[in-house]
């Protein structure tokens, strides 16, 4: 798109990307890369360590060996000292394991050791001072997206079902955190596009104002052994109905034939496969149009999509942008998701 803006609106621009976007990017790479590559790089004893010889509080001594560890000189480099500052500081949070472990779920649901297939029940943790994404990104009104990070100061573990020895669905901080809001909007007639543990099902299937639950699930095996070994254990089973299908061939022909209330699609395991996925399914909303849709960490989702929308405004296409206010409304969320039903493929 081109770019028409008065000298004052590029300067802005100018400034928000420069500023804004490069340490939105920055921060993100650098964050991702530690996840992903050293999550246990940090210790309890270099935590305990490092208070000590310099006297100060525990979580303090463990933001300066984070901020150290995902690649921040924030002795000798004013940028990186403000990335701390304004990123890393209002993103991590000291989390309790019983605020946690007290969900009803996890109280409730006993884990077998339990396999078919390719598939397992299984345990896994996060270690002391292990830090991950807990909850969805915030975002200031400047344009600063600060990731949510949740850790732990002990060992705290939980239960995972896992694919060919990868973890694709766990009961964790993150995934309580994010799927909150689906379940209190969920009502009457509900449907749950994957099973995963049966997490949301669970609490939707809990709630008086949600009178049943379609759960659609691909994998025969995964309901198998959900059906054999968790759901005996659901309170109010008697609501919850399985239905082995694909979830787009669910949603053309089905979906629309059921009149439900709410729909919540969870088909994917991250960010990093996400888009796709809600990109498709939101196309297919209109043949449900007395459904309300809710789609795990959307956000997150909206957040790749925002930088493809971004790459669109940089680059010298079509069209033109008249003002800085008229480009920012273009990567907001609410603008993002009027989009996403439109988007036919991603380049």
């Amino acid at each position: 798109m081109k770019l028409n803006f008065s000298p004052q609106d590029q300067k802005r621009w100018d400034v928000f990307c420069n500023d804004i976007v490069a340490r939105n990017e920055r921060f993100t790479g650098l964050l991702a890369n530690y996840l992903n590559q050293t999550p246990r790089l940090i210790s309890a004893r270099m935590v305990k360590n490092l208070a000590a010889e310099c006297g100060v509080l525990k979580e303090d001594a463990f933001r300066v060996l984070l901020a150290a560890g995902i690649g921040l000189d924030t002795c000798a480099n004013a940028e990186d000292k403000e990335l701390e500052k304004r990123y890393l500081l209002p993103a991590l949070h000291r989390l309790t394991p019983k605020d946690w472990l007290g969900d009803p779920y996890l109280t409730t649901v006993k884990f077998p050791a339990a396999s078919a297939g390719n598939w397992e029940f299984g345990t896994e943790h996060y270690a002391p001072y292990e830090p991950f994404v807990c909850g969805l990104p915030k975002t200031t009104e400047d344009g600063r997206e600060i990731p949510q990070l949740g850790y732990f100061t002990s060992a705290f573990s939980f239960p995972a079902v896992f694919e060919g020895g990868v973890e694709w669905m766990a009961v964790k901080p993150n995934e309580i955190a994010t799927m909150k809001p689906a379940i209190e909007e969920a009502q009457g007639k509900t449907v749950a596009f994957g099973l995963g543990l049966g997490y949301f099902a669970f609490h939707a299937s809990e709630k008086e104002t949600v009178t049943e639950v379609t759960v659609v699930e691909r994998d025969k095996t995964v309901i198998d052994l959900f059906t054999a070994h968790l759901l005996p254990q659901f309170p109010h089973r008697e609501k919850i109905k399985l239905v082995q299908s694909d979830a787009f061939a669910f949603a053309k022909k089905q979906l629309p034939k059921l009149s439900a209330d709410f729909a919540f699609v969870d088909l994917w395991h991250d960010q990093s496969d996400g888009l796709p996925l809600y990109l498709q399914m939101r196309q297919l909303e209109t043949l449900a149009p007395k459904t309300k849709f809710s789609y795990w960490i959307e956000p997150l989702l909206l957040f790749s999509l925002r930088g493809m929308v971004l790459d669109r405004i940089l680059d010298d296409g079509p069209g033109e942008l008249a003002s800085f206010a008229e480009a920012r409304a273009l990567l907001t969320d609410s603008y993002l998701r009027s989009l996403a039903p439109k988007i036919q493929r991603i380049e």
